[in-house]
């Protein structure tokens, strides 16, 4: 049953599987704030479709890459009022991952091409992430002269540790997938052409289980560590970065194609 939240993102039941497709491929699935309000919507249907019987979300993208991140244009764009009080900005977003987080199913995010920025953020509020081969995930944040600030800081840690998560945000470096399932950011890896298969055996290990058990299961777990802390310190870390000078050339740069850049610190 296919049923479209925006045209930016599709929605499909189909037996005990709900789908949710970032669908903005000429875009590389860049996410913008139409994109972020359709995947909030999305997850408020699959609590509806988790009392209806579905059992699993499965988060995936058309195209090539799941996505390359915020859309730049929009940062670009962002005016000098948001700059100075972006908490606001920061905690609508927070709260729309945390839906994915929270989601009443078990949520399986699959991942192919690029991965980075926000997208990885997104799919670290899902409970697996599976990739096709060759995908390349990265959280280039600080080479723009910001930091994560959608949970990424706070989920990586728990997932990765402290020591990693530093390797892979203070860096800005992307990495590939035998890196990725060896520290643990990735459950599996696939060739394309198993990739559907590995999907199927996900799902049926997961309907396998009793469906409350599942969901009670996976709110205890994510219960053991406090966020609400850590999300708020970084939306305070990420506030003067925004109104930097740094973040403002950074970003003019990468949409000029000019990049790298010389910080001035400032």
């Amino acid at each position: 049953m296919d049923n479209p939240m925006s045209e930016l993102i599709r929605c499909r039941r189909d037996g005990a599987i709900f789908e949710v497709t970032l669908n903005r491929p000429e875009s590389r699935n860049a996410i913008n704030d139409e994109m972020m309000e359709a995947i909030a919507a999305a997850f408020d249907r699959a609590e509806r479709e988790f009392a209806q019987g579905a059992r699993v979300a499965v988060v995936r993208a058309a195209g090539r890459v799941f996505s390359s991140g915020i859309d730049l244009e929009q940062f670009a764009a962002l005016d000098e009022d948001l700059r100075e009080n972006l908490f606001p900005f920061t905690a609508r977003y927070q709260a729309v991952f945390d839906k994915i987080e929270r989601c009443s199913l078990p949520v399986i995010c699959v991942l192919q091409g690029y991965c980075l920025g926000l997208a990885l953020e997104l799919a670290l509020a899902c409970d697996f992430r599976i990739a096709v081969e060759r995908a390349r995930l990265g959280l280039p944040e600080t080479r723009l002269g910001i930091i994560p600030d959608v949970g990424g800081t706070v989920r990586l840690v728990k997932l990765i540790g402290p020591a990693r998560a530093k390797d892979l945000i203070l860096t800005g470096r992307n990495i590939d997938l035998a890196q990725a399932l060896d520290w643990g950011l990735v459950n599996a890896v696939y060739p394309k052409a198993a990739l559907e298969a590995g999907v199927a055996e996900w799902v049926e290990a997961l309907t396998a289980a009793a469906p409350l058990a599942v969901s009670y299961g996976k709110r205890a777990i994510n219960d053991i560590v406090d966020y609400s802390r850590g999300l708020q310190i970084e939306a305070w870390a990420q506030a003067p970065l925004f109104r930097s000078e740094d973040f403002r050339r950074a970003v003019q740069a990468m949409m000029d194609k000019t990049y790298p850049i010389d910080w001035e610190g400032k």
